[in-house]
């Protein structure tokens, strides 16, 4: 079978092809088009720029609170934007994202390459914080604050019982991208050090010397109990998931040659200790 979209097509809006986020964003352009305004006019109206008006209707962004109270104000859309909105808060996860996380947490194994950041699953909070500030600046608290605990929720599987096996490889870049500071990232690099030291958890990382690496983009391969993997792939335009034998089978062959080109399971940890104490000294 081809890849498809994971963009939860088993409930609410999404039965129209949508995801929730997307769902919002159409919400608010067919109420503007309705009240005959430009996104101009409606950003103008509600005290945003009109590329932050066209996001939220091509569902890129979140909305804020703020945003949301004005469109149902000037739209006339008697709270239901703000509804929305809330709804969209307290799901966590993009739609999007929700069946990969439902899979993962029966997941067996858990294979990761992540070649510009810490992995999802083994971030601290404000780690995980300044990334989805960065990717929304104008987020509100709430909703980072939502984006963070989802995230945290998601970590639960590796101390669960059972507990999957997860094997990450990270590319040196990670370990260099000043993500919230200095006192961040030493924060980030020991909680990393004491996830890969849970017996379940390993840590490969693949350093700038081992040239151009056999995937660019980060994913993600899960094993269930029978045996079944399903395939990940991140990017800017959502998540896909696989179910053709020939896709996983390429990913498989990609990340065992990304892990023959990372350094081994005990250099990695050394080199994460080096990187602590750079972070330490400069701090």
């Amino acid at each position: 079978m081809a890849k498809r979209q994971v963009n939860g097509h088993h409930d609410g809006p999404a039965n129209e092809g949508l995801n929730y986020l997307e769902y919002l964003g159409r919400e608010v352009r067919v109420a503007r088009e309705g009240r005959r305004l430009s996104q101009s006019q409606l950003g103008t109206a509600v005290g945003y720029s009109k590329s932050y008006v066209s996001k939220v209707e091509v569902g890129a962004i979140i909305p804020s609170e703020k945003f949301a109270k004005g469109c149902d104000l000037v739209l006339g859309t008697n709270g239901s934007i703000e509804r929305l909105r809330e709804r969209l808060i307290k799901r966590g996860h993009p739609s999007w994202f929700a069946p990969f996380v439902k899979m993962e947490a029966t997941a067996v194994e858990i294979l990761n390459y992540s070649p510009s950041l810490i992995p999802g699953l083994l971030q601290t909070a404000e780690y995980a914080r300044f990334l989805f500030q960065a990717w929304d600046p104008r987020a509100t608290e709430e909703t980072l604050a939502g984006l963070v605990k989802s995230r945290q929720d998601r970590q639960s599987v590796l101390t669960g019982s059972p507990a999957p096996e997860l094997w990450s490889i990270i590319h040196e870049t990670a370990f260099h991208t000043m993500v919230g500071g200095q006192e961040v990232m030493h924060r980030a690099l020991g909680h990393l050090r004491e996830m890969a030291g849970l017996p379940n958890v390993t840590v490969q990382v693949l350093p700038f010397s081992a040239g151009a690496p056999a995937v660019a983009e980060p994913f993600i391969l899960l094993r269930q109990m029978d045996g079944r993997r399903t395939p990940f792939g991140d990017t800017v335009l959502g998540g896909q998931m696989s179910e053709s034998p020939d896709q996983v089978g390429l990913l498989l062959q990609a990340y065992e040659r990304l892990r023959a080109e990372s350094l081994g399971v005990r250099d990695s940890l050394k080199f994460v200790e080096r990187r602590l104490k750079d972070y330490d000294d400069q701090s």
